[in-house]
């Protein structure tokens, strides 16, 4: 860093024999030595990512062997301490979900690298696994993104490839699924997408409506893709759709976004009451999108079909109530 300073000055000097305003210097080199005082650690660039990513393979995997076991044991730590031997179990539904959201956010990552845009790996965040065991994984931005292409590119790349992938998973799931009769189900019900509708029609074909699917683990993991990607497409803020809504219509995310919150409210009366904890986030997180330092960069008419199919993933991804429970 003495070395940096110490270049600085000379080029002040060089610049000053030539007769030039040196601020313009010395505000580029304050830059260059704040950006080197933030570099990240070691540990924050490494360690940390791969810390916390063998942590949540853990959480996951435990928590598929718990949705796989059929035995009595009294939560999920019982059953761990007592069947330990049973984790493997949870290899498939662990596999599927950590290849979607790993997708998802390394989409994010490489267009990230690919703008020039410094980011952290992917940081999973480990969870208990009383359900799907992690609460799915983040990059970290390290400095502002310049422009409206930059930002497009970078919030859309995360859910679609994630989203592709998701469709895969979920044919693979749904040809190990099993129909049963609808009488025979009780418990958590899961909430239906139009695209899983569909896949399912196609995969399975078409059932009574006595009967229902039960998702193998493998298709419950593509399901909770789908469910990501729905939530990561709301127009909202720093959600992905809110980097997307507001690269494709700038000030007019904003309005978008005071509309998606008293229909999350609405759907919160409707069926799901996790809608209110999402209308109150949205609140503390900002409605609106902070303003990117270049934002009339054209984003051109491929970027704009991109962004118009990034709608259409979300419509299909969406369930108005993604949880329930019979008895």
């Amino acid at each position: 860093m003495d070395e940096l300073r110490e270049e600085s000055q000379r080029r002040i000097r060089s610049e000053a024999d030539s007769g030039e305003e040196p601020d313009a210097v010395v505000q580029t080199i304050d830059r260059e030595v704040e950006a080197d005082e933030e570099a990240p650690s070691a540990f924050s660039a490494w360690a940390l990512p791969v810390g916390l990513f063998l942590l949540t393979c853990f959480t996951t995997l435990w928590a598929g062997a718990y949705q796989s076991y059929n035995g009595t044991s009294r939560g999920p730590l019982n059953f761990l301490l007592e069947h330990p031997e049973a984790l493997w179990r949870g290899v498939p539904f662990a596999a599927a979900l950590l290849f979607i959201l790993a997708t998802h956010e390394f989409g994010h990552y490489l267009l990230s690298r690919i703008h020039g845009m410094p980011a952290s790996l992917p940081l999973f965040i480990p969870g208990p696994p009383h359900f799907i065991g992690t609460f799915g994984a983040i990059i970290r931005m390290r400095g502002p993104i310049m422009d409206r292409r930059a930002l497009f590119d970078i919030g859309v790349a995360g859910p679609l490839a994630g989203f592709i992938v998701a469709v895969a998973v979920l044919i693979v799931g749904l040809n190990l699924s099993a129909v049963v009769d609808r009488a025979a189900t009780s418990g958590l019900h899961l909430g239906e997408p139009l695209l899983l509708q569909f896949l399912a029609w196609l995969v399975i074909g078409p059932i009574s409506p006595e009967s229902d699917i039960v998702l193998h683990p493998i298709a419950f993991a593509a399901w909770f893709g789908f469910f990501v990607t729905s939530l990561n497409l709301l127009p909202i803020g720093q959600l992905d759709g809110g980097h997307v809504a507001y690269a494709l219509w700038g000030g007019r995310q904003r309005t978008m976004a005071f509309i998606a919150v008293p229909i999350l409210i609405a759907l919160g009366f409707a069926g799901w009451p996790g809608w209110f904890l999402w209308a109150v986030m949205a609140g503390l997180w900002g409605l609106g999108h902070p303003p990117v330092s270049d934002p009339h960069a054209p984003l051109g008419r491929n970027r704009t079909i991109v962004g118009w199919i990034a709608l259409a993933v979300f419509v299909s991804t969406f369930a108005p109530v993604p949880f329930s429970f019979h008895s």
